[in-house]
């Protein structure tokens, strides 16, 4: 058991939904994306998503595409965004913390050192979008076998056909993209959204959130009453992108997480 698993077992148990908060590390500055790091389990946040700063991002709109150059300017690496994981295990040893990015800087570490290192700095899952199952050797399988979460996304393209593929090696939650595109590009709509989830559910019993499109604490309601709960990102970056100060940035996530929790 993660603490992913312990998560989703508890928020069942509760009744709840589950509430996913996504902030670029580093993003205005180490210091900053700390500070709101480590105010995201007060705020309701009940598993955090950790992106990795990348110079060539694929599946990112506009703004997380400005908050990984923002991060990257200030000086982030993949060593520094494993420092807010260990920073925030400190103080916190329940909240899952997701990284999710794309291969290349973990490549460039090296695959056994960097799962080392993931594992001690407290990290429980990996998004990396980059990477289709048919890749799983490279870093799927061996991120298991470290006790690492490999979360896989399912898209609105993903037909009959590709979808036991999808959910091969996937363990934690399958991550339903809402949208076809990019982040932030349009709003998730619960109605279009029920039967995708459904479909998915009926082949697996791992929790489905959905991301992608959830900017207000109603989307996060309605689209977390049709899902094991809901993902927002973009609309807290780009609050963080406007210079907010943490305090306003996490009043925020706990409207959202609040907006979550009512589903």
């Amino acid at each position: 058991m993660t603490r992913i698993d312990d998560t989703f077992a508890r928020l069942r148990k509760d009744g709840r939904k589950a509430f996913v908060a996504y902030v670029m590390a580093g993003d205005p500055d180490y210091d900053t994306s700390l500070e709101i790091v480590r105010g995201l389990p007060d705020a309701g946040v009940d598993i955090i998503e950790l992106g990795l700063p990348f110079t060539d991002p694929m599946a990112d709109g506009p703004t997380i595409q400005l908050a990984g150059q923002r991060a990257l300017e200030a000086g982030q690496t993949l060593e520094k965004t494993l420092q807010i994981a260990r920073e925030l295990r400190k103080e916190n040893d329940t909240t899952p913390i997701v990284l999710m990015g794309y291969y290349n800087p973990i490549y460039s570490r090296g695959v056994d050192r960097f799962l080392k290192d993931a594992v001690e700095a407290g990290i429980d899952g990996l998004i990396i979008v980059d990477l289709p199952p048919e890749e799983d050797s490279e870093l799927c399988i061996p991120a298991q076998a470290a006790g690492i979460n490999f979360i896989r996304l399912a898209t609105p393209t993903t037909d009959d056909k590709r979808l036991p593929k999808v959910l091969q090696n996937t363990s934690g939650f399958v991550y339903y993209v809402s949208i076809t595109g990019i982040t932030g590009a349009a709003a998730a709509q619960a109605a279009d959204v029920a039967p995708e989830v459904a479909r998915i559910k009926s082949k697996t019993d791992l929790p489905v959130i959905v991301g992608f499109g959830v900017r207000t604490p109603e989307t996060a309601e309605n689209i977390a009453a049709v899902a094991d709960g809901t993902v927002v990102g973009s609309a807290i970056v780009e609050r963080i992108g406007k210079g907010d100060s943490p305090a306003d940035v996490l009043a925020f996530v706990k409207s959202l997480a609040d907006g979550a929790h009512r589903a």
